[in-house]
Parts: structure tokens; sequence; C-alpha cells
């Protein structure tokens, strides 16, 4: 009982040595890769504005006849999800390739 108890400890703060170490770190890298591009595109247009009603360059400017602040947030957002969900998949493939290929000794 107590060792599989053991067998399905996780915790994200202290990955296992090996694979798990490998799979927090894309987690966290594809985590930080959207928490940059959504809060920073958010925080750089709140620092662009030069009015209090948020008035700015990216108001301004037009992408697709959108205004470009809205196409940012309305279509690249959206679009830059998926794209973090196909390099998500790209990374853990290989990151699971590598350490079966390890665990079957096929490598050598």
């Amino acid at each position: 009982m107590q060792q599989d108890r053991e067998r399905y400890d996780v915790n994200l703060f202290r990955p296992r040595q090996g694979y798990m170490t490998g799979e927090v770190a894309i987690i966290l890298a594809v985590l930080l890769g959207w928490g940059m591009v959504n809060f920073g595109f958010q925080a750089v247009l709140r620092l662009l504005a030069e009015t209090p009603a948020g008035e700015g360059i990216f108001t301004r400017l037009t992408f697709l006849s959108f205004p470009w602040h809205f196409w940012f947030t309305g279509q690249f957002l959206p679009l830059w999800f998926i794209i973090l969900c196909i390099l998500f998949n790209i990374y853990i493939d290989r990151h699971t390739e590598r350490h079966s290929r390890r665990r079957d000794r096929s490598h050598d």
C-alpha cells in the first residue's frame, strides 16, 4: 500500500529525477510563454496608453481592417494557444521517446 502511494506521488515543485523533471520544464516553459504574451501585451498596451481612456498607438493602428489591439487579443491569442499546444505535443513526444529509448537501451 505504501509502495503504491509513493509510486503515484507527484509534486510539480519537486519533480522526480529523470522523465518528470523534463516534463515539468516543458510545462513551465509553455505556461511562461502563455503568460508572457497574454499579460505582457496588456501591460504594454497600458504603458503605451496616451489618454486615461486607454487610447494609444495600438488602438490607432489597424491590421486586417481591425484595430491592432483587437486583432491581437481576439485572433492572435487563440492562435497562440493553438501554437503552444502544438509545441507542447512536439516536445513532450520527443521527451517521451528519448526516455523510452533509455529504458529499453535501444539507443546504444
